[in-house]
């Protein structure tokens, strides 16, 4: 029903910036709110933000320290993650989600996930 795929992970010194992209097919990402995850090794999925189809109001993990900021375009049906002042504890592989429904939900609750992107913070 939905296909989500990530892109944009890489290698990426302390400090540095990084744009993940989760772009969507079979469905339009308007109708439906959108959350970036990730999952350190050996540490459980943790929720970043989430953006709302409805209004376009974000959320974000306290965590997250204003270093991240979420974002779409409609118009390439793409989802984006801008990540700034990246520390080593940032690694771990990225994911994007889709709800089902336009309002951001409480974090387990997400129904259809990409494959990840892989982010390594590191000198």
């Amino acid at each position: 029903q939905v296909q989500l795929v990530e892109s944009g992970g890489g290698l990426v010194q302390p400090g540095g910036s990084l744009r993940l992209s989760c772009a969507a097919s079979r469905f339009t990402l308007d109708n439906y709110a959108i959350g970036w995850f990730r999952q350190a090794p050996g540490k459980e999925r943790e929720g970043i933000s989430c953006i709302s189809s409805s209004d376009g109001g974000a959320v974000y993990a306290d965590s997250m320290e204003g270093r991240f900021t979420i974002s779409r375009d409609n118009a390439k049906n793409t989802v984006y993650l801008q990540m700034h002042s990246l520390k080593p504890d940032d690694t771990g592989v990225y994911y994007c989600a889709s709800a089902d429904g336009s309002g951001c939900p409480k974090w387990g609750e997400y129904r259809t996930w990409g494959q990840g992107t892989q982010v390594t913070v590191s000198l």
